[in-house]
């Protein structure tokens, strides 16, 4: 298989600096954690290169359309390659109390520092002062990369995964869910997406690289959408009924038999009795 440019491709390397043997980069967790280099949070995985935009070392990236996929193979670069050749000019000697008056404290040699807008590394100690190098900490060294490529992507489908994945490192491809239909591209954008430090501008990076490298697909949107957690149906424990007692039987009075029921016979009052006699 033959790659050229603007092939998508998955690799994995490890960087180290020829003279000294040092591991100073890789995409491997295992020799980061090895190299004490590991950084927490930091993703350990092959890397998306696009063959020819220069995502990696230039001179690397202008090695990888000779390299097969699945071989372990070795790039040596050059210093005038790589970062070019140390300038003498660009190491100053400053005093303890500049570093302090920058609020650079308890000073060590090898520091990375922040001087004056410019980063340098501290590469002495001693008498009251520093000594500062402010050339790229590879310049003038020759790098060895150890490069395996793991896979040519071939669909639009899975660059379109790849770029999203690239521009948002932090949530699981797997939970991005994107459509295509003819040149309009839909992404369903996960929930705990819509929360990463910003998303705005990874999504708009996210529309430029499909644009460039999909120049098929014309159209892009990005679904947000909040949607309620399915309640769960739960087995409830049958309702019992709270017992009822029954009421207490009241005894009613039987009714007098007929005979037993004297009849009542009218009076007369005393007033009609004196006129009748």
């Amino acid at each position: 298989m033959t790659l050229e440019k603007g092939d998508f491709i998955l690799l994995n390397y490890t960087a180290k600096v020829k003279e000294t043997n040092e591991v100073f980069d890789t995409t491997i967790e295992e020799i980061a954690k090895k190299e004490h280099l590991h950084k927490e949070g930091e993703l350990y995985e092959p890397k998306l290169v696009v063959i020819g935009e220069n995502w990696v070392l230039k001179a690397l990236d202008e090695s990888l359309n000779t390299m097969k996929l699945n071989k372990a193979q070795t790039v040596e670069i050059p210093p005038d390659k790589a970062f070019g050749s140390r300038d003498p000019e660009k190491i100053k000697r400053v005093s303890l109390k500049q570093l302090l008056s920058k609020d650079i404290h308890n000073p060590t040699i090898g520091m990375r520092i922040n001087y004056n807008g410019k980063m340098a590394t501290i590469r002495s100690l001693g008498a009251g002062r520093a000594l500062l190098d402010f050339n790229p900490p590879l310049a003038g060294r020759t790098l060895i990369y150890n490069v395996t490529l793991n896979k040519k992507l071939a669909t639009a489908e899975e660059k379109v995964l790849a770029l999203i994945h690239r521009r948002i490192p932090v949530v699981e491809p797997e939970q991005f869910k994107f459509t295509i239909q003819k040149h309009a591209l839909t992404i369903d954008m996960p929930e705990v997406a819509f929360y990463v430090e910003g998303i705005q501008i990874a999504k708009r990076g996210i529309a430029m690289d499909i644009q460039k490298f999909l120049s098929e697909i014309t159209e892009i949107k990005f679904v947000e959408a909040f949607r309620s957690e399915p309640k769960l149906e739960t087995e409830e424990s049958p309702k019992t009924k709270p017992e009822v007692k029954p009421r207490p039987q009241t005894k009613t009075a039987k009714p007098k038999s007929k005979s037993a029921v004297r009849p009542r016979t009218k009076t007369k009052s005393k007033a009609k009795q004196k006129q009748e006699t």
